[in-house]
């Protein structure tokens, strides 16, 4: 038990909240697709951090389908750049169905690359040499958003190539436009295969954390593309990802997204998470039923909305540290317990959900190996949002369900009255004014004087 569980808690509401929401059916038109669990349920958050939570069947593997497309999108911007990708792909809102033949009037250039026209093309872009053939690189490419090696499940390829009449006509289509760059066969087994790729909700989470930090891997901390390139992936996500309804999810969850038919949904919040989900049954558009209601319930109550301004990464927790950096206590004795037993968390600036989790982290992190108790200075906190508030209260009452006291410097009373905290906590949590009181008076406490 920890205190950043809250963060794991929020997810496990969702799950339990909407698991058994009705509608929607598994994408069965792909015989494969149609075998999977439609009572499978997974979510998973990663933050900017690399701080991983999930809930439910997070860890449960499945083919990535479309969910691929912003990510090659990203591959052929780094290979090509805009210009050049631009030539063969436009980048406006189609209006239409994933499948739907959207090509651009005159140019014969498919909307954008989040429809199945134009993710083929976008596919048939990545160069194809003898030293890395192109899906090999399409493999590499994925694997380093997802932080670890992928595989292609071929019984899920066989069964998309076996069905997949529609998507080879639409390649046909556009080659006879003169907007195909290689040849339509090999342009759509391609892409079938890059469907059929292994991923788990963790990994969509990791992968979607990736672009919401610039195109480094919170994980890995590798630098998969650059933040030119992720920003403009998540603004054709924005505008396209949820095809002819992403102006309406924009509207109301305000989250970059992209759907698949395998049940996979992602969603970015730059600077702040990546969040997935996985539940197979799609409603009429192709979207994950259960994924849709989830994020957008956790957009509306934690306040995830694009627009609504987050803070910046690493801008909230100033110090965790032990006590060694701190004045000494009053006695030799005081010290050697505080250096041995206690931690310190200094957070700053307006605490949201985003800002709750990294100080929650912090908490478990803080003190000897996370077992000493621990002091949480708020002097420099400007606000706590409401949901902030209980996951705080929450968090601290885990630690002290966990053996580990906890004090707090909050001069301003930003964890409400004594009375509300009790409830919230479960305990009488000791408040100081300064982060030196709050020291000392840990000092005493830990050595039996208080």
């Amino acid at each position: 038990m920890s205190a950043a569980d809250a963060v794991t808690d929020s997810l496990n509401r969702m799950r339990a909240e909407f698991g058994d929401l009705p509608g929607g059916r598994p994408a069965d038109y792909i015989p494969q697709l149609g075998l999977a669990d439609p009572d499978a349920f997974g979510l998973a958050l990663v933050s900017m951090d690399g701080h991983s939570y999930s809930a439910g069947e997070a860890d449960v593997p499945f083919t990535i389908q479309s969910v691929s497309k912003p990510f090659i999108y990203a591959l052929a911007l780094s290979v090509l750049g805009l210009d050049e990708v631009s030539r063969w792909v436009g980048a406006e809102p189609s209006g239409d169905a994933f499948n739907a033949i959207s090509l651009e009037p005159g140019t014969g250039r498919p909307a954008n690359a989040m429809v199945n026209a134009g993710a083929i093309v976008t596919t048939a872009l990545i160069p194809d040499t003898p030293g890395e053939p192109a899906f090999d690189r399409i493999l590499r490419c994925l694997g380093r958003f997802a932080g670890r090696e992928l595989d292609v499940d071929e019984e899920v390829f066989t069964s998309e190539s076996m069905t997949g009449d529609r998507n080879r006509a639409l390649a046909y289509l556009i080659r006879a436009t003169g907007t195909m760059p290689v040849d339509p066969v090999l342009a759509v087994d391609r892409y079938f295969r890059q469907c059929a790729v292994r991923v788990t909700a963790v990994d969509l989470a990791t992968m979607a954390a990736t672009l919401a930090y610039g195109g480094l891997n919170p994980v890995t901390r590798d630098q998969v593309v650059s933040p030119e390139v992720a920003a403009r992936v998540l603004a054709v996500m924005a505008t396209c990802g949820m095809y002819d309804g992403s102006g309406e999810w924009l509207l109301r969850i305000g989250l970059p997204a992209k759907s698949g038919v395998s049940g996979g949904l992602i969603a970015v919040g730059p600077a702040r998470f990546g969040l997935a989900t996985y539940s197979p049954p799609l409603d009429t558009a192709g979207n994950s039923v259960r994924g849709q209601a989830a994020l957008r319930a956790l957009s509306e109550r934690y306040g995830l909305h694009l627009m609504l301004n987050p803070a910046l990464p690493g801008s909230t927790v100033s110090l965790v540290t032990t006590a060694d950096d701190l004045p000494s206590a009053p006695s030799a004795e005081h010290e050697r317990v505080l250096h041995e037993k206690l931690g310190v968390v200094a957070a700053q600036g307006a605490i949201d959900f985003t800002a709750a989790e990294r100080v929650l982290y912090a908490l478990d992190e803080s003190g000897a190996d996370g077992t000493g108790s621990v002091v949480l200075d708020l002097h420099d906190v400007t606000a706590v949002d409401s949901v902030a508030l209980g996951m705080l209260h929450i968090g601290l009452g885990r630690l002290s369900a966990d053996g580990r006291r906890a004090a707090v410097v909050d001069p301003r009373d930003l964890l409400g009255p004594p009375d509300v905290v009790r409830e919230g906590t479960g305990q009488d949590l000791p408040r100081y004014a300064t982060r030196e009181a709050a020291v000392e008076g840990c000092a005493k406490a830990l050595a039996g004087e208080g």
